[in-house]
């Protein structure tokens, strides 16, 4: 048997609160509920089996009003039940609770992460909801004009696209309902002062010296105009560059990448929860950056997945259509590739996420030259050519998998080196035990380490 993931989970015998997992699968993608299997995959069979198959469809029915595909199937004389759950287009409540199927576990929804659920089911997303009482005045003509602007550098929109009215505008980026009314979208990428009516929707940057702050900022107006500003400020008020001189030509070298701190801004404008009520913090140390920002991390999303090929899930899709025509954003899924793709050519660490069920936080960390004065190594692109020649070719193939990628999973390892996972577990634990590899942090959340000394030197 398969070992439970995001679709299959197991249980050794029948209790009526499983339907809260078959709510969890129907709310999510789907999947199969096993009953008569233990956790390791092991058949154990489930008594009066044939009952509880006949039994458990019509309580799935009368308890959340779907049906499941239930069969009864045996394996070395031994019964068990299968409980196949299709995903449902609209949600689906066990006794007015929701849950969802999260990785290989259940949560139940509660508070702002149920209001998102619901709206996505409904095929709504919070900033497609409306504003009432708002006029075109109340809306920034700066913001207009850099959209514009951006827009056509950008090469996002034709400059016939962008010469109509603002109204027209709005109406090209889908920014009114169908009844006429402005969404919040569109109120706070362009309204003059979007916290009248969205409280936090700002962002408060602030200069740390251990736990105590020594200045402050916070960036206003229309999220177009946040967008052009506060990576500006970051760099102009925040960060001291390092001067040198090519020639006559003088270099200012920041401490963390441009491109990283710029792309990670953008992103927490575009992906924030804006329904919490809580500005995005960016906070700055001497030797470390973090932006903090809300989120509803509704998905299975872990610091490693974040750092693996993803694609673009939009929490705020109309305001991250429009910052992307705008030229701020990508919409592909690969913000994440191209910060950690600058802070490798800056020197940098790869920055550090944390995740929790509301909020995100990328740290970034100085370079090692700018925090030790010494030249910062290259992140190496393969295994050294000096490996023991105790270590198999498979074992090359880790170690190179996990200098390329520290949040490199088993699964992903294992799909890459074309062995099982039984198998990438053995290896890995054979090179933890000749020293040639760590694992820093936890299993979830953790990541690996190749030993210096794996080169023999």
């Amino acid at each position: 048997m398969n070992q439970e993931s995001q679709n299959i989970e197991y249980k050794e015998s029948w209790r009526d609160e499983y339907l809260k997992w078959i709510c969890g699968f129907a709310n999510a993608q789907g999947g199969t509920l096993y009953i008569g299997i233990d956790d390791d995959g092991n058949v154990v069979g489930v008594e009066h089996a044939k009952r509880l198959s006949e039994d458990i469809p019509n309580k799935i029915r009368d308890v959340l009003g779907i049906v499941a595909e239930v069969n009864l199937l045996n394996k070395k004389a031994k019964e068990y039940i299968e409980i196949h759950i299709e995903p449902s287009s609209f949600p689906i409540s066990y006794k007015g609770e929701y849950h969802i199927r999260s990785g290989s576990t259940k949560q139940q929804l509660k508070g702002n992460a149920l209001t998102q659920f619901l709206l996505r089911k409904t095929g709504l997303s919070w900033d497609a909801t409306e504003v009432n009482n708002i006029e075109l005045t109340d809306l920034s003509p700066v913001a207009f004009d850099i959209f514009r602007t951006q827009s056509v550098r950008r090469k996002r929109m034709d400059k016939t696209d962008v010469d109509i009215s603002d109204r027209e505008l709005l109406e090209k980026l889908h920014l009114f309902t169908e009844d006429g009314k402005l969404t919040k979208a569109g109120y706070l990428l362009f309204a003059r002062d979007p916290e009248r009516r969205v409280i936090g929707s700002t962002i408060k940057i602030g200069y740390f010296e251990g736990p105590d702050i020594l200045y402050q900022d916070e960036v206003g107006g229309s999220l177009l105009e946040q967008a052009q500003n506060c990576v500006d400020l970051i760099f102009t008020k925040y960060l001291k560059a390092r001067i040198t001189y090519d020639g006559v030509h003088r270099i200012e070298t920041f401490p963390f990448p441009y491109v990283a701190v710029r792309e990670a801004v953008y992103n927490s404008i575009a992906h924030r929860a804006y329904n919490y009520m809580n500005s995005t913090q960016i906070r700055v140390y001497e030797d470390k950056l973090m932006i903090s920002n809300d989120a509803s991390m509704m998905c299975d999303w872990t610091a490693e997945k974040l750092m693996e090929s993803h694609k673009s899930i939009k929490y705020n899709p109309l305001i991250a259509n429009t910052l992307f025509k705008a030229g701020f954003i990508e919409i592909w899924g690969r913000g994440i590739e191209k910060i950690c793709n600058s802070c490798i050519e800056n020197g940098n660490p790869l920055p550090k996420f944390e995740l929790s069920e509301n909020d995100v936080t990328i740290v970034f960390e100085k370079a090692v030259e700018e925090a030790t004065g010494k030249v910062p190594e290259k992140v190496p692109e393969k295994v050294p050519e000096k490996v023991p020649e105790k270590i198999t070719n498979n074992q090359v193939l880790i170690i190179d998998a996990i200098l390329q990628n520290p949040f490199v999973t088993i699964t992903m390892l294992a799909n890459s080196i074309g062995i099982s996972e039984r198998k990438t577990r053995e290896n890995l634990k054979k090179l933890k035990d000749k020293g040639l590899i760590i694992r820093v942090g936890p299993d979830r959340g953790g990541h690996w380490e190749v030993v210096d000394n794996q080169t023999g030197k």
